[in-house]
């Protein structure tokens, strides 16, 4: 049982801090808020006290938010090393959440030997992180739940490399409250994908490079390999083994899609693999839609009950 720490050497540890130094950008973010002083809309830079610590997150309230309807609930977690600000910069669903209707939430890791991070494994000697994320994230949905109308039913995570890692992490241990997860350029620690035992089928969507060096999609370093994260969440989701594969193109670049799907045809995984693509959040364009597109077409098909009726 180990940390993000104790799995990834310390040259590729280096190289991940310093993609995530170049999303980090400065520390302000900023706020804006619309007129309706009953249901305020716009970007809120937010604290809570958790486990000893001021944890900071900031809460997009989307301009179609009206505070008469339940909303879906997204949390977009940042790499090691990461800010809120450049994070946002790099992958902002902002647009998104306007146009689809969801509360979108950007938390902030804690330190961790001087860089943010997310703990995606439980307490243990060997596990160099004491950070509850778990709670954290608990509280998160709390906190924003008696502000707002969240559809308990259609809460998703998702994020980008360490963030991915705890996405996949909450998808095994916060599988209840968890309807859907999502991971870019990461995989799951060794605990989550030994031991990880969700409550119910969790969906999962998941795009990665080939050619990332940080987290190798055979695996290298000790990390798990792509094709192995597949196939557990394949089989916590009780789907065919031989997913259905389609080749897109995105300018000169090649993608494939592998849709994992149960007997009744039900898409309960989708796997993005970019040639030569390496540890970034991806700028693609396949047949209209960006990464963020996909992420959220394929998350709020779901919901704790299952897919859900297209409407």
């Amino acid at each position: 049982m180990s940390s993000l720490l104790d799995q990834v050497p310390s040259d590729v540890l280096l190289r991940l801090v310093c993609l995530a130094l170049l999303l980090a950008g400065t520390d302000e973010t900023a706020i804006a808020r619309a007129d309706d002083s009953k249901n305020p809309r716009g970007s809120f830079n937010l604290t809570l006290e958790h486990d000893g610590l001021t944890r900071k997150y900031l809460l997009y309230v989307p301009a179609s938010y009206d505070g008469k309807s339940k909303v879906p609930l997204l949390f977009n977690f940042h790499g090691f090393g990461g800010k809120v600000a450049g994070y946002l910069r790099a992958t902002d669903m902002r647009p998104l959440a306007d146009e689809e209707n969801f509360l979108l939430v950007y938390p902030q890791g804690s330190p961790l030997n001087g860089f943010s991070h997310w703990n995606a494994a439980t307490p243990s000697r060997e596990n160099k992180s004491d950070a509850d994320d778990i709670g954290f994230v608990k509280k998160m949905i709390a906190s924003i739940s008696a502000d707002y109308k969240v559809d308990p039913k259609r809460i998703y995570a998702c994020g980008y490399s360490n963030g991915a890692f705890f996405s996949y992490y909450l998808g095994c241990c916060l599988s209840e409250r968890i309807a859907a997860i999502g991971s870019v350029s990461g995989t799951m620690l060794e605990e989550s994908y030994e031991k990880g035992k969700p409550s119910r089928r969790v969906p999962m969507i998941n795009l990665h490079g080939t050619a990332d060096s940080v987290v190798p999609y055979d695996g290298k370093n000790g990390l798990t390999p792509i094709p192995k994260v597949l196939s557990f969440w394949a089989l916590q989701n009780e789907t065919r083994t031989q997913p259905a594969a389609t080749n897109f193109k995105s300018g000169r670049t090649k993608v494939r899609r592998l849709v994992y799907s149960d007997a009744k045809g039900t898409a309960w995984i989708e796997h993005y693999r970019v040639k030569g693509g390496g540890h970034v959040w991806f700028d693609l364009n396949l047949e209209g839609s960006d990464a963020n597109r996909l992420i959220w077409n394929f998350l709020s098909g779901h919901d704790l009950d299952g897919p859900r009726r297209k409407r």
